[in-house]
């Protein structure tokens, strides 16, 4: 197996026609050579496309190609096509997945810009051309490829193949309803840390009871084991602080998406 990379120029835009959380590109050019002295002919893909819809398998969308880790497969290619200009996608994300929801985030703002594909050469070979300059140009034709999967990348070689529009996400997290480039209130932010704090009031209120139930004896008979976080403090277990997990990852993701951008 071989793996291709892409250069992919991201570019904010008008996501006419996407749902949450998906975006398009081109995951490889015709005819351009890339860093790699390949060509990617028209047509190289057209069989395999077919092979793919035949199965009715989506072919996958990972991160950096990390096929042993089922956390970076971060969503699936829902169309897959030839057109004159290269195979262009459409990528639906995983919401559920939080690398996922990074890999959006990267992309929507910039930071990361490019892909790449993993790939068998089925029919290839040696060709030469004439350059602009007048210069004879030898590289390799790839003519048939079976693709595996499509990859975000943070380095590409193919200088020409771009993402085209990513959709805004308007969930971010499970019971999180934000969508990317809304700014909070003042009012709003001060309800949410206000929430936040009398939450963890209240937990540790209840730490502070059962504590002095185990001291006067009325406590449960039996001592319930103790959980050790990283910090080396002990956490009871039996406390649920999900509630809490969510208000801070709510503000923090607040945060983030006002600087993102819409």
């Amino acid at each position: 197996m071989l793996i291709k990379k892409a250069f992919a120029n991201f570019k904010a835009g008008p996501d006419d026609g996407l749902a949450e959380g998906q975006f398009t590109g081109y995951a490889s050019v015709f005819g351009n050579k890339d860093s790699y002295g390949d060509v990617v002919m028209p047509g190289a893909f057209a069989n395999d496309l077919a092979r793919w819809e035949a199965k009715g398998d989506p072919i996958p969308t990972l991160f950096g190609h990390n096929m042993s880790d089922p956390d970076f497969n971060i969503g699936w290619v829902l169309e897959a096509k030839e057109d004159d200009k290269g195979l262009l996608v459409k990528v639906q994300l995983d919401l559920d997945n939080p690398k996922s929801l990074q890999t959006y985030r990267l992309l929507k703002g910039r930071r990361i810009n490019q892909m790449s594909f993993a790939y068998d050469v089925l029919a290839g070979g040696w060709a030469k051309r004439q350059t602009d300059d007048g210069e004879t140009e030898e590289y390799y034709e790839l003519r048939e490829l079976k693709i595996y999967e499509v990859s975000v990348v943070p380095i590409g070689a193919n200088q020409e193949t771009e993402i085209l529009d990513v959709k805004s996400l308007r969930r971010i997290a499970d019971h999180v309803d934000l969508k990317a480039g809304r700014v909070l209130s003042a009012k709003n932010e001060t309800e949410l840390r206000d929430a936040h704090d009398a939450i963890g009031r209240v937990l540790s209120a209840l730490d502070s009871t059962e504590d002095e139930e185990k001291a006067s004896g009325n406590g449960p008979s039996r001592k319930e084991p103790e959980a050790s976080g990283s910090d080396g403090a002990s956490h009871n277990p039996s406390v649920d602080t999900s509630a809490l997990d969510l208000l801070s990852l709510e503000i923090e993701l607040s945060t983030t998406t006002s600087e993102i951008g819409a």
